[in-house]
C-alpha cells in the first residue's frame, strides 16, 4: 500500500534535494506558502494557484443531526470548511499519468 500523506518536511526535503538549498531555507519556504494560503483564504476566502488549482472557504449552516442508531436528534454547529477543485492541467496530468499504468 502507498503512503497517502506527505509531511511538510518531506516536502522540504525534495526541495533540497532537487534545488541542493540548504534544509532550514527549504522548510521556511513550504511553511511561508502554506501561511500564504491560509491568510489568503482568511482574508479573501478564496486562493487561486494558476494551473494548479483553487482553495476556498465555504461556511456550513447548523442542521441538525441524527444517529442513525438511536435517532436521537442533535445540533451540529455551523462551521468553515475548506474546498480544494483542481485546475484542469492538473487533472489532465493525473489522468494521464493514471492511464500510463
Amino acid at each position: 500500500m502507498e503512503k497517502q500523506n506527505v509531511s511538510r518536511d518531506e516536502i522540504a526535503e525534495a526541495i533540497k534535494n532537487e534545488f541542493g538549498f540548504n534544509r532550514k531555507l527549504c522548510l521556511d519556504v513550504v511553511n511561508d506558502i502554506i501561511d500564504i494560503i491560509i491568510k489568503g483564504l482568511q482574508s479573501d476566502k478564496k486562493v487561486k494557484i494558476h494551473n494548479f488549482g483553487t482553495f476556498k472557504l465555504n461556511n456550513k449552516r447548523s442542521r441538525v443531526g441524527r444517529n442513525p442508531k438511536t435517532m436521537e436528534q442533535h445540533n451540529i454547529s455551523s462551521r468553515n470548511v475548506i474546498t480544494f477543485k483542481a485546475s484542469r492541467i492538473l487533472l489532465k496530468y493525473i489522468n494521464s499519468k493514471i492511464n500510463d499504468k
